[in-house]
């Protein structure tokens, strides 16, 4: 639970009557519902306000139920329209039984005259309370001072953006406000802070949304406000609730923020988690190295030879920048085009006796991009074929099924299709989704690579591929992943495949990269099926 949600539950009780006691002493909400009918017919005969045409009452009818009677229509029931029960003491009431509401004043510079004053708008107004930190001022007429001002005690309430959200005036200080805010002041003494817990309770319950006005931006039409039925405790009660969530308010805030910060260490976890395994592999700390295994040096050489061996049957070209990379005094040179460079500063950590340092390039056959035909937006059928999207690349798996139907006019070539065992990567896109790779794991007919994917072709039984995924994946060589993009959009970034092939990777003995690659399924699949049952 959030604390959000914590806040919000706490309100529900709050304003339902759930979370201080009822108290018999208590003069009821029917009591002083009469005693403000009282003082609005005083304030009537002594024409300060006017009288309703046609004026609503609420009562409890002998099935107990909540009746409401507007002029002189017959009682409605209004038991499917109240969202809760109260308690006995209580009462339903609306706005304007209990207030006066109204909006505030329509700014505009072309007809407003007077003097510059200050006033309140929707940006001025939380639901922590009024915002002073940025007042603006317009011109009022002198006429118009008692209509707009604001006394201490009235309550301000958003009439569109964030509909509902409230807020108590409580300042001595000069204010007015405009017709962004509706202006509620009550009668007879009623708690203003109860009432902003209540529109806050209403908002968070989503009450709010049935009265709201709008198809893009909602409003709180002033009827609207004026026809929610709201609960009315009696007025000690009012304040004990108000104390009560004041007393809770600092709890909820630290709940709040342990919550959220717990929230954040959470989704980050497996992430971080993964990162860590990843990083482990890579530098040969994640499974122990067997002497008896055949060192990598071993595997490079024959890797190269077989290369050869492709190259003089026509199968694959040669690689005009393939390197050597080697050891010597404890350092690194590599020798590419005949000349050797000490590479000391691009080694980004240690690897094992038994590893070596290489290209990317160097333990693979060929790099191979796809085509992007113009194609029908939609999945391809069994017997159809299509091209993947980049969004069937994910982090560590496929998904055959993102992709899209190839026109029938389209000549599939044989090197294009995609098969189980493929080392993809994407190579455009959003920043976040380029160089993102995984291993084709299942068959795939009749589907083709896209002109932003690529497949990173080795030679069979001689890599494991997902150990390749693996490394390319590991944090330290992502950076040089990052580094090869180019382009200055965050949307759109490219990696060549010249600079895929020179990515530096370390490669432990074959055997290892076995290990490797079951260990960290096991560990990675162990950790995080933990997690989820923790949380």
């Amino acid at each position: 639970m959030t604390g959000q949600q914590l806040r919000n539950s706490i309100l529900q009780m709050a304003v339902q009557g759930k979370l201080v006691p009822q108290d018999p002493n208590d003069e009821p909400a029917s009591v002083l519902l009469e005693r403000i009918r009282a003082e609005k017919e005083q304030l009537i005969k002594e024409g300060k306000i006017k009288k309703e045409k046609n004026p609503s009452v609420i009562f409890r009818g002998a099935d107990n139920l909540p009746y409401e009677k507007v002029g002189k229509n017959e009682p409605v029931c209004i038991a499917d329209e109240v969202p809760f029960d109260i308690p006995e003491s209580w009462e339903w009431v609306t706005l304007k039984q209990i207030a006066v509401t109204a909006l505030g004043k329509t700014l505009d510079k072309s007809k407003n005259v007077g003097e510059y004053r200050p006033y309140l708008c929707s940006i001025n107004v939380y639901w922590t309370g009024i915002d002073l930190s940025t007042v603006k001022q317009a011109r009022f007429e002198d006429s118009e001072l008692p209509k707009y001002q604001l006394n201490k005690g009235d309550l301000l309430i958003c009439e569109g953006g964030d509909v509902g959200r409230s807020a108590v005036w409580d300042r001595d200080e000069e204010m007015y406000y405009q017709n962004a805010l509706h202006r509620v002041r009550f009668y007879g003494n009623i708690e203003p802070r109860f009432f902003q817990l209540l529109m806050e309770s209403y908002k968070g319950a989503k009450i709010l949304d049935n009265y709201s006005k709008g198809m893009t931006i909602k409003h709180l039409v002033q009827n609207s406000l004026n026809s929610i039925y709201f609960p009315l405790p009696p007025l000690a009660e009012q304040r004990r609730i108000v104390e009560k969530i004041k007393q809770l308010t600092p709890y909820l805030e630290k709940y709040g923020s342990v919550e959220t910060t717990l929230s954040n260490l959470n989704l980050a976890f497996p992430d971080d988690l993964k990162k860590s395994i990843l990083q482990y592999a890579v530098q040969g700390k994640l499974v122990p190295q067997d002497p008896a295994d055949e060192p990598a040096s071993v595997l490079l050489e024959r890797i190269h030879a077989e290369k050869e061996q492709l190259i003089k049957a026509g199968k694959i070209k040669r690689d005009k920048h393939e390197s050597v990379i080697f050891r010597r005094d404890n350092s690194y040179y590599e020798i590419s085009d005949k000349n050797e460079v000490c590479i000391d500063d691009q080694i980004p950590f240690d690897i094992p006796e038994s590893w070596e340092w290489t290209r990317l390039g160097n333990v693979l056959t060929s790099t191979d991009a796809g085509k992007s035909p113009q194609c029908e937006d939609r999945f391809c059928n069994k017997d159809e074929a299509g091209v993947i999207k980049t969004t069937a690349v994910q982090d560590g798996y496929f998904l055959p099924n993102e992709n899209k139907v190839l026109p029938a006019s389209f000549t599939i070539q044989k090197d294009q299709l995609i098969r189980k065992g493929d080392l993809l990567i994407t190579r455009a896109g959003p920043r976040n989704r380029t160089g993102v790779l995984c291993v084709v794991d299942v068959e795939c007919e009749k589907l083709i690579l896209s002109d932003k994917t690529v497949r990173l072709a080795y030679i069979r039984n001689n890599v494991n591929p997902h150990y390749l995924q693996i490394a390319l994946s590991s944090p330290a060589i992502q950076n040089m992943v990052v580094k090869a993009m180019s382009g200055m959009a965050e949307s759109q970034v490219n990696i060549s495949q010249s600079n895929m092939k020179k990515f530096l990777i370390p490669i432990p003995p074959l055997n290892e990269q076995n290990r490797i690659v079951d260990k960290y399924r096991t560990v990675y699949s162990a950790f995080i099926n933990k997690f989820e049952f923790l949380l």
